[in-house]
């Protein structure tokens, strides 16, 4: 449902007004009865078809017809009533009805009008202002509220691994034997618990090891999609997040944070009144690098779009998705956490007989350090240029509108979607190096510390999209295929030898996703099927870890000129534990996703009540990335219930969800031998992996 402030007058406002302004605060007198309207004219820069434009009546040279009713007789030496006195603020800072209904008239008096004319009106008597200079911008608010509590139960799957090093790290208030270089290593975690709390043998000082395999909480969010609309054809959108996925507990009024030296930050020690955690009585705002590590308004996206007969451009920071997700994925969903964003420049046009869409891009993934004058508010820019990353992208798609689609399928016909998308990445130098001088601060030393980069990419993505009826199959096939001469962050100027392929790198990342849908029983019954394919790296493969599919570690520990892992975007999701949690998403893997839905009571207006269920048996596309070195790394069953409400006035769209929402979600992951130990410390030591379990609750309101 979308809270609007509506324009006063819209742009067919005019011929209203003329008859009757229904917005003014004194009655109007009554008015004869006006001939037949003409069609109104079309929007500036759109055809004017034969059929809109009216053809000369003979009543339309005759006077209107007196009215029925003879005016009230008035005294000659009265004046004609005035229009209400107006303040000097009404029609400029805020809406005066008056003041519109006034000027509305007189403008349509001044619009070329063909029944007083005799003849038709072309488009060179038309202009925009005629049309939108009393059109009032529509705002509207769209997004969600929502709180996730949740439960996890050994997702570190019974490992022992260093903190350091490990798939998911224990609690840190479990205390355990770490095991390192298949020997028992440090001992990790507080020997503090009494024997209420733990069943561990009692230490020395009498206290026991603290035994804790659960970790709960809360988050929230508040999350707004502000859309003004200029006119039909300009509007500017923005996603604004309040309180992001801020845990429930955390900034309480005691807690606060310093800066490090050398980067980072550390934890205050307390004082005052409030020298222990149990005094604090309330939560503080959170604020970036004070008592958090962002502030509790957070500003996503912002961006324009213009639409013209021609093609429409748009231009800002804007969001960035194609096909399933699987690769550039804008995380707009109720559950999502990560985002794919890009600062855009755009322009797109097409031939929409064959519902074809050709766009260019020029993008802004990373500038470097920028600078400005040391003065709050002043302009800033890039310093540098060879240190830009700079994308460029072509994207063809075929795609038909959702009402045709809607039609077609409603006849029986077979519907085809597709489209590629093409990115083109380069970057010459680089100066990644964390805390280098100059780096984004305005009025910082201008000394920049540059390493050689030499990348250069290519990244072609396939979408395809076949329906039939209650049947939707789709795919999306992607590759990163490129090189880059050398990844380190510190300089390499005395090191790098131009020509020396000892530290280049070629890139070939291929990834693969899949979907079947059927729906059934009046499309309360959804059977899914998903799979898919990440490459993996059969060099990537460093022994003092746990396993490579740890987030950033694979392309670190390369023994070959290649990189081949290929990683999803995290918000495109299979499963509840193993991929979204400790692998963090689908990368070097392949899996296979059987599911279904089923609403066992929904009303038309939307209110819904239903469960699904799920299973995911995930695999490693290289043995040698995983701790085990197997293939088989988990497989993973899971079940939901959930409720959706009646209110709102988008939840009776099936395709998307409104007023409130309630889920109610549980999984179990049971970790085969490519997430446990290799042979020789199984033997040695007995180590084995056991179950992982997740238990959550989501609670939502959608508009």
């Amino acid at each position: 449902m979308s809270g609007s402030a509506l324009a006063q007058q819209g742009p067919a406002a005019p011929q209203r007004a003329r008859l009757q302004d229904p917005t003014s605060p004194v009655p109007p007198a009554p008015s004869p009865t006006p001939p037949p309207a003409p069609s109104p004219a079309p929007a500036p820069g759109s055809p004017v078809p034969d059929s809109l434009v009216p053809a000369p009546q003979e009543d339309d040279a005759q006077p209107p017809p007196e009215p029925l009713a003879p005016a009230p007789e008035e005294s000659p030496a009265e004046a004609p009533s005035a229009p209400p006195s107006l303040s000097p603020l009404e029609g400029t800072l805020f809406p005066s009805p008056a003041a519109d209904s006034e000027s509305l008239k007189r403008q349509g008096d001044e619009r070329p009008d063909a029944r007083r004319q005799g003849g038709s009106v072309t488009l060179d008597e038309i202009f925009a202002e005629d049309w939108w200079s009393h059109a009032r911008p529509i705002f509207e608010f769209h997004g969600y509220f929502r709180t996730r509590a949740h439960l996890f139960y050994n997702f570190a799957l019974g490992r022992r691994d260093d903190p350091a090093n490990a798939l998911y790290a224990q609690p840190p208030d479990n205390q355990y034997t770490s095991i390192v270089n298949d020997m028992g290593g440090n001992t990790v975690g507080p020997i503090l618990c009494t024997s209420d709390e733990s069943d561990a043998a009692v230490s020395p000082n009498g206290l026991r090891p603290c035994q804790n395999k659960t970790q709960a909480g809360a988050n929230l969010r508040f999350r707004l999609n502000p859309e003004l609309h200029v006119s039909d054809n300009v509007r500017v959108l923005s996603q604004i997040d309040i309180l992001d996925n801020v845990v429930f507990g955390s900034t309480p009024e005691g807690y606060a944070l310093s800066p490090f030296q050398d980067g980072g930050y550390q934890v205050l020690e307390r004082g005052g009144y409030l020298p222990n955690g149990y005094l604090d009585a309330t939560q503080t705002t959170p604020t970036s690098g004070v008592n958090s590590l962002q502030d509790s308004i957070s500003v996503k996206r912002a961006w324009a779009e213009y639409t013209t007969p021609l093609g429409e451009a748009r231009f800002g920071r804007m969001p960035h998705h194609w096909g399933l997700g699987m690769l550039f994925n804008s995380g707009d969903g109720h559950d999502d956490d990560v985002q794919s964003t890009v600062d855009r420049l755009m322009v797109a046009t097409g031939i929409k007989l064959i519902d074809l869409t050709i766009a260019g891009m020029w993008d802004f993934p990373h500038e470097g350090p920028t600078t400005g004058v040391p003065i709050a508010g002043s302009e800033q820019y890039d310093r540098a240029e060879l240190d830009d990353v700079s994308q460029y992208g072509l994207m063809i798609l075929r795609s038909k509108s959702p009402e045709l689609t809607k039609l077609e399928l409603a006849r029986g016909n077979l519907v085809f979607n597709t489209g590629l998308y093409v990115l083109r990445r380069d970057q010459a130098l680089a100066n990644d190096l964390s805390g280098s001088a100059g780096a984004n601060v305005p009025g910082a030393s201008t000394s920049v510390t540059y390493a050689r980069r030499g990348m250069s990419m290519w990244v072609p993505d396939l979408w395809l999209q076949l329906l039939y009826k209650k049947l939707r199959v789709e795919a999306e096939i992607a590759a990163i295929l490129g090189s880059v001469e050398s990844t380190e962050i510190a300089s390499n100027e005395t090191d790098f030898t131009a020509g020396n392929d000892s530290s280049k790198r070629k890139l070939r990342q291929y990834g693969f996703a899949f979907e079947l849908q059927q729906k059934l029983v009046e499309d309360r019954l959804r059977l899914n099927f998903k799979t898919g394919w990440a490459s993996g790296d059969g060099d990537a493969f460093d022994p003092n870890s746990a396993g490579n599919l740890i987030p950033g570690r694979a392309e670190q520990q390369v023994n070959d000129d290649t990189i081949s892992t290929f990683r999803f975007h995290p918000s495109y999701r299979v499963d509840a534990i193993l991929n979204r949690y400790i692998l963090q998403r689908i990368q070097g893997t392949y899996y296979f996703n059987p599911s279904l839905e089923y609403d066992f009571s929904r009303q038309p207006n939307g209110q819904r009540i239903g469960g699904g269920i799920n299973a995911v048996w995930t695999r490693a596309s290289e043995a040698v990335q995983t701790p085990g070195h197997s293939e088989d790394l988990g497989l993973e069953l899971g079940g939901s219930l959930y409720f959706q409400s009646k209110d709102g006035a988008v939840n009776d769209d099936p395709t998307r969800m409104g007023g409130f929402f309630a889920q109610l979600q549980y999984a179990v992951l049971f970790p085969l031998d490519g997430m446990g130990y290799q042979a020789l410390p199984r033997q040695n030591l007995g180590l084995d992996t056991s179950a992982a379990q997740m238990l959550r609750l989501y609670l939502g309101v959608f508009f």
